[in-house]
């Protein structure tokens, strides 16, 4: 029998894993943390019977993927669950906007000239979503199966995020644009700065942003049943430092940074090729802060109280600014700050009457400073009370990211710099980006097309590519 080993347990791994196996292969997966899943894990991180998930919060591509239309994750008791508001971003003095699932509501709370713009720039682009995220989960360079509904997502995509959020006349509109926007990590000014935030915005209408029930560690139990059932094997605690240690399977993915996979691989891999993966780029850091809330968080924007995701950062010269300063390695003292209320669409994580509150700053890479008090200080300002509510923290910095997931090189919970180059080339530039250069060793982490996310498409994908070379059709 054909035989495959999986190093690394994310959300990747296990979907290459569970690829493979039902191919036929015999698959072990090998971790090096003492728990499988990767950035789909959860824990009660601050008080018993409060759920908190460690990195990946909400997953508004997971359930509609290609991996995900190809494993019925449901069947093994994963639900998803939508809050009534997919995110919000509030504005000092209780004004603010909100994202509803329908364009058009989303439309109506903006009203006036800012509501028909965004139905002209996300509505055309909703109604086709389905075959435009078929496109831009898979590498960049590709023969598109829609090239009218890809060359539109593209004119909205190429553009920065400031020129983007300008459409938008009143600071409410473009602030909602602009923390979309955010979640690339890039500067505002940046060329295609807007392609995060259009897809992200565009999901929401089309799929919403929604949570695990129980947590996102849920998905990772989901994807770990059907590889028990088909035969998957799973060892944890094992740190793999080189090919050697593995023994002598006819396939290895690796779940890892670009440069860990240089290291594993060693000298069998070419220099070319190593030095490519050795010099990849990865983004600012993200500093993480769980708390424990009493009777939620009381923010002066309604809709925000219902929102599963709240952007923090003002409008959009600030957000913009602030993005600007972390990308140049300075430290903002008022930072960019994602905020995750699972708990409103997803009560069972709470308990009595406490609330879990998910929040991480964007902050300079490897940052070594302390980041608790400007994220405290941040929902304060939108939300005042919010302090005397809180009843216990759970901290993470940028080195603690990086030690629970070596893939979170200096606190990169995106797995690589969202610039132009590495949008379209990563991990390197090849036309066959899951390939190491080494007969049956591939890459398979985020590190990969199509980048971040819990919907296992790199996983997928280079499983994909593996089978292809060992004469299987993926399609069977």
């Amino acid at each position: 029998m054909t035989t495959a080993v999986v190093v690394g347990s994310g959300p990747n791994g296990l979907a290459a894993a569970v690829t493979l196996a039902r191919a036929g292969l015999e698959v072990r997966v090998v971790e090096g943390a003492d728990t499988l899943g990767g950035g789909i894990r959860s824990a009660e991180l601050t008080l018993p019977g409060l759920v908190h998930d460690e990195c990946s919060g909400f997953h508004p591509f997971a359930t509609a993927s290609g991996f995900s239309r190809s494993f019925d994750l449901e069947a093994e008791g994963l639900r998803w669950l939508q809050p009534e508001v997919q995110y919000a971003h509030p504005l000092d003095g209780g004004r603010g906007a909100a994202a509803w699932r329908s364009v058009d509501a989303t439309a109506e709370a903006l009203g006036g000239r800012d509501g028909r713009t965004w139905s002209r720039v996300f509505g055309p682009l909703e109604q086709r979503f389905d075959t435009i995220g078929t496109e831009f989960l898979q590498p960049v360079l590709h023969v598109p199966d829609h090239p009218v509904h890809l060359a539109r997502f593209g004119l909205r995509a190429a553009a920065p995020a400031s020129f983007t959020a300008r459409r938008w006349k009143q600071p409410e509109a473009r602030a909602l644009f602009a923390g979309t926007a955010a979640h690339a990590f890039r500067p505002f000014g940046s060329p295609v700065s807007s392609a995060i935030g259009v897809a992200l915005a565009t999901a929401a209408h089309r799929y919403g942003w929604p949570v695990a029930q129980g947590g996102s560690g849920a998905i990772a139990d989901a994807l770990i049943a059907i590889g028990r059932r088909l035969g998957v094997g799973f060892d944890t605690g094992v740190m793999v430092g080189s090919l050697a240690e593995l023994g002598s399977p006819d396939v290895v993915l690796l779940d890892t940074s670009p440069a860990a996979a240089a290291d594993i691989v060693g000298d069998r891999m070419p220099r070319r090729i190593a030095r490519a993966l050795r010099g990849y780029r990865h983004g600012p850091g993200s500093f993480k802060v769980d708390f424990a809330v009493e009777g939620g968080v009381p923010w002066t924007h309604e809709p925000t109280r219902r929102a599963g995701t709240v952007h923090l950062g003002g409008d959009l010269a600030e957000v913009a600014g602030v993005e600007r300063e972390v990308a140049r390695g300075r430290m903002p003292e008022r930072p960019f700050v994602l905020v995750g209320q699972q708990y409103v669409a997803d009560p069972s994580r709470s308990a009595g009457g406490v609330d879990p509150l998910y929040a991480y700053a964007h902050v300079p890479a490897g940052f070594t400073g302390d980041a608790t008090e400007a994220i405290t200080a941040q929902i304060e300002r939108f939300a005042p009370g919010f302090r005397d509510r809180i009843r216990a923290v759970a901290v993470r910095s940028t080195t603690e990211l990086a030690r629970s997931n070596p893939n979170y090189v200096g606190g990169d919970i995106v797995s690589g710099a969202n610039d132009m180059w590495q949008l379209v080339f990563r991990p390197r530039v090849t036309l066959t980006p899951y390939d190491t250069g080494v007969d049956g060793v591939y890459l398979c982490s985020a590190a990969t097309p199509p980048g971040a996310g819990a919907h296992g498409m790199s996983g997928f994908l280079a499983a994909n590519r593996a089978l292809r070379k060992l004469g299987h059709d993926p399609s069977t």
